[in-house]
């Protein structure tokens, strides 16, 4: 039996998100993460009978979550790949695209997927389970230099040289195949009151470099310019620095990898492809956060297309 978008995922930042797109009933806008499709179903609700929404999730059973509507085409495919499946669909151009960048609750609470350290599950961590490296495969044949790397780049973890050491000279011991097996080592490099928040950065820094989320976002980020038409919307929910980081600045600058927009000529002019329409990040609401925690570190992004 299927779970509903509500049990499935809670998500986050729905109506500013979606008010962000300011839907046109017969446009066509992209979910590229469509997760637990609580997005997709609102901007669905808002279309009209001739609109169309394409959807991107690698994952099974965000698939088994689709709702049954003709104005919907779902891509089981990584959302880096926005370009070549719209030019596939011979869609020119599009009047939105949405991304909430947030790990499916579902992803956390299947203990069986190995995102959490709250249970003794394979160190997995795949979004998708076609995909061939996994977490434990990471932990236990990385050297060392290469795992310092993932936990300081994905994790921004201090000292994560030391705590790369202390991983390998663990797994020479015993191989480390559960989420268990790697809190036991993580857990007492610190003392209690950071043992958390330090496996919840190892854990997001695995996960970031299983599915090489940083460069997908960096990928379909960088090709949203030509995709949106003018005057279309890009609308991004992002939850840890380094993601928000990519989308600030390829709205500032047009690249995600710079925060300031070159000079086009010796006057000064820029030209960037997109305007803010916040100044600022839009965040959650404490009510919002309440009912929801997994909703407190998001950021919510919206740009037009010039």
């Amino acid at each position: 039996m299927a779970e509903t978008a509500g049990t499935y995922h809670v998500p986050v930042l729905l109506n500013a998100s979606v008010d962000g797109l300011e839907i046109d009933p017969k446009g066509t806008y992209v979910d590229v993460t469509f997760g637990g499709g609580g997005h997709s179903r609102e901007i669905l609700r808002r279309l009209g009978p001739e609109g169309r929404l394409i959807a991107f999730d690698q994952d099974e059973h965000a698939y088994a979550n689709r709702p049954d509507d003709d104005r919907l085409i779902f891509v089981r495919h990584n959302f880096r790949y926005i370009a070549q499946f719209l030019r596939y669909l011979e869609i020119d151009k599009v009047d939105g695209i949405l991304g909430d960048l947030g790990v499916s609750s579902h992803h956390f609470d299947a203990p069986e997927r190995g995102f959490s350290f709250r249970f003794d599950a394979p160190l997995d961590m795949r979004m998708g389970q076609g995909m061939s490296r996994t977490a434990a495969g990471i932990v236990n044949e990385y050297d060392e230099k290469e795992l310092a790397r993932v936990f300081s780049e994905y994790g921004e973890i201090d000292r994560a040289g030391r705590l790369a050491s202390i991983i390998a000279k663990s797994r020479a011991e015993k191989k480390i195949v559960t989420t268990f097996d790697l809190k036991s080592i993580v857990a007492p490099t610190v003392i209690a009151p950071e043992q958390t928040k330090l496996l919840t950065k190892v854990f997001q820094a695995l996960r970031i470099e299983v599915n090489g989320e940083m460069d997908a976002l960096r990928e379909m980020l960088s090709r949203t310019p030509d995709l949106l038409r003018k005057g279309g919307r890009l609308v991004i929910i992002s939850y840890h620095s380094l993601e928000d980081r990519m989308v600030k600045n390829l709205i500032r600058s047009g690249d995600t990898r710079k925060a300031n927009a070159e000079r086009d000529d010796i006057y000064g002019h820029v030209e960037v492809p997109f305007e803010a329409v916040c100044r600022k990040a839009i965040v959650p609401t404490a009510e919002e956060i309440a009912a929801n925690s997994r909703a407190r570190s998001a950021k919510l992004r919206i740009a037009e297309k010039l």
